[in-house]
């Protein structure tokens, strides 16, 4: 079965560099629909609407809702003495819908997306909140200027603070205020400048490290798509295979953590030995050096 990609299909206004996304990138943007409308199924609307109550629940027109039956993206009403009847499921794929339609989607997209995924909101939910679930624990901390200025002292200038925040480690709130996604970051570089190394090199290194982070956060993705994902696509999204997908991606955060850090250590040793076992060489060198000549001038 061919991935979600092959069925997005952007309209014309929009720009072909927005669609180059892989098949996990698509389907990710269909979960989070369906995660977002679940609210609406749990609410305490009547379960049976009439087509006219339907349209108003949902901001459509009756002529957009009985297209949408037509292509198949909805289904069928309970009829009951002649009268269709809608209820939540309707409701959710409706907004499900005009929300992709407005990201640019187009119908026959739409449908695919459906028909592909089986339109099952529970099992993409319980995947979308995998998929979402935030990493870090640390909660975000908004600081002054002159709290900045305080930790940092006078290298916290306008240059430096821009270049923080194109490296994410600042967001600017206006009236002199700034987020800290990661206070731990923060402290950090304080830390660092203390020890006598300059703020603005500490940005460097830190921009480094994301770089690469992002490298290896790449590469486990994409070991979860190849080896876990693609054959449960290819496979059509059977139902019985969620709940293993989804904890396949709940176990590859904690797993990608112990291994980086494991690398990361072992990779430090050997750095740091390598580069004071030289640094020590030289001082013996010189040391031999400065006896040699002390012995050249001794009669």
């Amino acid at each position: 079965m061919p991935g979600l990609l092959s069925v997005i299909e952007p309209s014309a206004h929009l720009p072909s560099s927005a669609y180059k996304v892989t098949p996990f990138d698509v389907t990710l943007f269909a979960v989070s629909f369906f995660g977002g409308i679940l609210g609406a199924m749990a609410s305490t609307i009547e379960q049976t609407l009439t087509i006219e109550q339907l349209a108003a629940e949902s901001g459509m027109t009756v002529r957009n809702i009985r297209a949408h039956r037509a292509r198949g993206l909805l289904p069928a009403p309970v009829v009951r003495e002649r009268v269709g009847y809608y209820g939540p499921e309707h409701l959710a794929r409706l907004r499900l819908i005009a929300q992709m339609q407005a990201e640019g989607f187009n119908l026959h997209a739409i449908g695919r997306v459906l028909e592909q995924t089986h339109g099952r909101p529970e099992q993409l939910l319980s995947f979308r909140e995998a998929v979402t679930a935030p990493f870090e624990t640390e909660q975000p901390r908004v600081f002054t200027l002159a709290e900045l200025q305080q930790r940092f002292g006078e290298q916290a200038d306008a240059r430096v603070l821009a270049r923080a925040e194109r490296i994410g480690l600042l967001a600017p709130l206006g009236d002199g205020r700034f987020e800290v996604p990661l206070p731990s970051l923060l402290d950090a570089a304080e830390e660092v400048v203390a020890q006598g190394v300059p703020l603005r090199h500490a940005l460097t290194v830190i921009a480094k490290v994301r770089d690469q982070c992002r490298t290896v956060a790449r590469e486990f993705v994409k070991l979860f798509l190849e080896d876990v994902w693609n054959p449960f696509a290819e496979a059509g999204y059977p139902e019985e295979r969620w709940s293993e997908v989804t904890e396949s991606i709940e176990h590859l955060r904690p797993l990608s953590s112990r291994v980086l850090l494991a690398a990361y250590q072992l990779t430090m040793t050997h750095e740091v030995e390598a580069a004071f076992g030289r640094e020590l060489e030289r001082l013996t060198k010189r040391g031999r050096g400065k006896r040699s000549q002390a012995k050249a001038k001794d009669p």
